[in-house]
């Protein structure tokens, strides 16, 4: 996997994305939500939504509700994982990932700082000067043999 060495720039929020965000934050019946802006961070996704649910089944309820929402309205999630244990489930909406978690789950992994930090990393960051290449020197390099 190769990167380019220039940043990603945020392209503009497309409409789209703003209503299928709407949609998500209108279905969610959580405590705790927190919309991240991964835009320039990853191709997955445009969009991370972080939510707390107060028990498994509140959780798994909370992503039930927002796979039917999104259905209504024409939208088929991409896939669903960890529906059965109910600690941590991911709706895949393709431009919006929705996480529902438990909150010990949630400290524990702590997604809205590992996302939020290289933003911030990447804001505090200076342009550092070019640095000047300086030419190889070739006066004390051993010669290698030729293989025969």
């Amino acid at each position: 996997m190769t990167t380019s060495a220039r940043t990603r720039r945020k392209p503009g929020r497309h409409p789209a994305l703003i209503e299928l965000e709407k949609l998500v934050l209108a279905a969610l019946e959580a405590v705790n939500i927190k919309v991240l802006d991964v835009r320039g961070l990853t191709d997955v996704a445009d969009t991370m939504i972080v939510a707390s649910g107060n028990s498994d089944r509140h959780v798994r309820s909370i992503a039930e509700r927002v796979i039917e929402r999104a259905k209504a309205e024409g939208r088929r999630p991409m896939g669903t994982e960890g529906s059965q244990d109910g600690e941590w489930v991911l709706v895949d909406l393709q431009d919006v990932l929705v996480h529902v978690m438990l909150p010990r789950v949630r400290e524990f992994y702590a997604l809205e700082q590992l996302w939020e930090a290289p933003a911030a990393a990447r804001a505090a960051r200076v342009p550092a000067k070019p640095r000047a290449v300086r030419p190889r020197s070739t006066a004390g390099a051993k010669r290698r043999k030729p293989r025969a």
